[in-house]
């Protein structure tokens, strides 16, 4: 019988490699790399063997996604942002059979959802990232497999997130594989315009933005996802939710929807990256 050991809604900004460099930024993102380390610590010692990881750097059209390829191995720099992220190596192994449960309890459900093995699709640095700091410092024997699915779902209703989410958990507890669950994406994600880009790097925005990721987090903290899921849409889209925030919602859709109550323990507090909002938060298992 297989189990979600532990959930977390993260960060992954590309300041954080940035932050590893020699320069003027060296050490800025160290408290989100060390929760970053935490989760990673934390789901090894539940016995953790494969990392599912909502990616809302994956940027899809049509259809729900999964890329659950043997093998991911590669030197990857960000087309996005290459003076942040640049020649960042990796090498993780997959998990095929667990993402093609994972669509065949989807599309079980109504979600329309594909699985894919293709050696040349390769992963998004929503996955990368995560993946880097949660395996530093770790033997090779200790890395868990990654599955990474697209959760910049462009044309998507958050009602089939959450669909999507409760069938990820399904899928997990019919297999025989301890996973740990990722929602890789940000609070608000309104970008600095580029004139206001490097005064902004440690900064929100804008104040509305900062105000609105303050009380979503006390809403956490206190348990309080009634209320959460029945603002989720507006917040995503008034305060430019990243990747429409359908990360959020898959995982909470796996935790149990509007009726999660329970309270979570942020590792790295809310911080401004390039205008964005950004956490490490741990959603303690309601089962």
């Amino acid at each position: 019988m297989g189990e979600v050991v532990l959930a977390a809604k993260i960060t992954h900004v590309p300041s954080m490699y940035l932050s590893e460099l020699p320069g003027k930024h060296q050490g800025c993102r160290q408290a989100a790399i060390d929760g970053h380390k935490e989760i990673g610590r934390r789901a090894r010692e539940l016995g953790a063997d494969t990392a599912v990881v909502f990616d809302v750097h994956w940027l899809v059209n049509s259809g729900f996604h999964i890329n659950c390829g043997e093998r991911f191995e590669g030197i990857y720099t960000s087309n996005e942002l290459p003076h942040f992220i640049k020649d960042m190596r990796y090498r993780y192994g997959g998990n095929p059979a667990l993402g093609e449960n994972i669509a065949a309890e989807a599309n079980a459900a109504g979600v329309r959802t594909l699985a894919h093995n293709i050696p040349s699709l390769e992963l998004e640095y929503g996955t990368l990232v995560p993946m880097r700091y949660m395996h530093m410092d770790v033997p090779e024997e200790q890395h868990l497999s990654v599955i990474s699915i697209a959760a910049w779902n462009a044309w998507h209703r958050l009602e089939d997130s959450f669909t999507f989410g409760a069938a990820v958990r399904r899928a997990i507890e019919a297999s025989d594989h301890k996973v740990l669950v990722l929602a890789s994406g940000s609070l608000s994600h309104r970008f600095s315009d580029d004139r206001e880009a490097e005064n902004n790097l440690h900064k929100w925005t804008r104040e509305f933005d900062r105000q609105v990721d303050m009380r979503v987090v006390d809403l956490w903290r206190q348990g309080r996802f009634g209320e959460f899921c029945a603002m989720l849409p507006d917040y995503a889209e008034h305060c430019y939710g990243e990747g429409g925030m359908h990360d959020t919602a898959m995982l909470l859709g796996l935790l149990g929807g509007a009726e999660y109550d329970k309270p979570v323990e942020i590792l790295t507090e809310p911080f401004g990256s390039s205008g964005t909002g950004q956490i490490n938060a741990v959603f303690p298992l309601p089962w």
